[in-house]
């Protein structure tokens, strides 16, 4: 089967400093649902923001969002792992940093584990290690780290469920006239340069950081699919019943 890499923000797993627990358990059903056509790999963000469900720390504080992930990253796969247990699916945990992508020893070792994982019909779910790295051993958003992932499992395509339809020409909170780019074959470099434009507290980087895994996508000869994440419709459409309606495709080819 072809294989996809999922990945999934914070935004959508939460709300108001509580787990999302009816978008989750949609999320899990629609993955249930993919793992019958796709080898299906999931990159998850969430572990600072459950931590904080339990424990209200400064985010911002440097030492105070490692404690968070700490705290979150069990309370993240044990919702996981409850919601997938309905569906009788073993999921495992994978956490790398940048750093595991610079080795070709280490790339070489998460391959083999993605692959016996699969094999076995076990639904990787990838996080960042950001609890004992340092700066320079991570990537700071999981979209970057997401599209690495995609490459080095060799998925065809990065899949990223956000809080926005796609990819527009203006920040569409901010104008009601912003168009949404169905397919994107060039992003400009000067898209690659601008600031945070995030919209959830947890969250990091917004669209510059899904432009940058789109970017990574692309010079690797892979494809990105942008889409909502709070409703699964466009993504449901695009990835079972092959319909592009909504949604922001970045490939190489116009087709």
């Amino acid at each position: 089967m072809k294989r996809i890499t999922l990945k999934v923000g914070s935004g959508v797993l939460t709300e108001n400093n509580a787990v999302a627990k009816e978008r989750m358990l949609n999320l899990v059903t629609f993955i249930v649902k993919l793992k019958k056509v796709y080898d299906v790999i999931l990159v998850s963000s969430g572990a600072v923001s459950f931590g904080y469900t339990a424990l209200k720390l400064d985010r911002k504080k440097h030492i105070s969002k490692k404690v968070l992930a700490a705290v979150g990253q069990p309370i993240l796969m044990s919702n996981y792992k409850a919601l997938f247990d309905i569906y009788d699916v073993d999921t495992s945990q994978v956490l790398m940093t940048e750093e595991d992508f610079d080795s070709l020893a280490h790339i070489e070792i998460f391959r083999q584990i993605i692959d016996s994982q699969i094999e076995h019909e076990i639904l990787p779910i990838v996080n960042e290690n950001d609890i004992t790295t340092i700066s320079e051993q991570v990537f700071g958003d999981n979209d970057q780290l997401s599209a690495h992932v995609a490459h080095h499992s060799n998925s065809e395509t990065l899949v990223i469920l956000s809080d926005i339809d796609g990819y527009y020409d203006k920040n569409p909170n901010e104008h009601d006239d912003a168009a949404l780019f169905k397919n994107v074959t060039k992003i400009p470099p000067s898209e690659l340069q601008k600031p945070d434009t995030s919209n959830h507290e947890f969250a990091t980087g917004g669209i510059v950081t899904k432009l940058k895994a789109a970017q990574f996508m692309l010079d690797q000869g892979r494809q990105m699919f942008l889409c909502n994440g709070y409703d699964l419709t466009s993504a449901e459409e695009f990835l079972i019943d092959g319909v592009h309606n909504k949604g922001t495709l970045f490939s190489s080819s116009k087709g």
